[in-house]
């Protein structure tokens, strides 16, 4: 199936789908901002459906050392979401929270809590996107850390993942506060059927 349904998606399903992704990243810019308590600037998001295959590449190579933020989702659309953050967005994201100098080989428990805290927020602002444009009521888990080479990342986090999905719904976007950027891989990833779940409660029902 890997692919065939991707190609099979019709123009206008894909601009529903970037639609939600387009929503999502506003909210998560208006939650951020919140959170920060400071004006935060994003960039247009960058919204793709790919093939799972794709995702390391995506991030930057299966070598490439990056910060993950994985959860899962619950509801009428089941599956689960990944947050990707290079090194340099993450130094720049926990010394905007936390206002101190941040040093990635040595974080403790605060800085971890903040980055998974980060995470929960920009899931939580992009699935009350995708609710309130299907009427689902989707919800996410206690997001689980980690800080790896994103091979060694995907490997253990897709592995279940891609037992139930094909694709992913990729959120690419930065935040920019002042000279500070973070710029954020977010990939939607929905289990077997959730997808066509999610486009038949937009009246756009697939062929498959």
């Amino acid at each position: 199936m890997e692919g065939g349904f991707l190609k099979n998606l019709s123009s206008l399903q894909k601009d529903a789908l970037k639609e939600i992704g387009n929503v999502g990243a506003g909210n998560a810019a208006t939650a951020f901002a919140q959170f920060l308590d400071c004006k935060i600037e994003m960039t247009v998001p960058s919204v793709e459906i790919l093939s799972i295959s794709e995702v390391p590449e995506i991030t930057g190579g299966m070598e490439k050392v990056v910060v993950g933020v994985l959860l899962s989702v619950l509801g009428e659309a089941p599956g689960s979401i990944l947050l990707i953050l290079s090194e340099e967005s993450t130094v720049n994201l926990l010394e905007i929270v936390l206002e101190q100098n941040i040093d990635l080989t040595g974080l403790d428990e605060v800085q971890t809590s903040a980055v998974k805290e980060i995470g929960n927020i920009l899931a939580g602002s992009y699935l009350n996107a995708l609710n309130q444009m299907t009427g689902f009521n989707l919800i996410q888990s206690v997001p689980a850390f980690c800080y790896d080479m994103a091979g060694a990342i995907l490997s253990s986090s897709m592995i279940p993942i891609s037992e139930e999905s094909d694709y992913a719904l990729l959120i690419e976007t930065k935040f920019i506060k002042g000279d500070s950027e973070i710029e954020g891989y977010f990939f939607l990833i929905p289990n077997h059927g959730s997808l066509e779940k999610i486009l038949g409660s937009l009246g756009l029902e697939t062929n498959e």
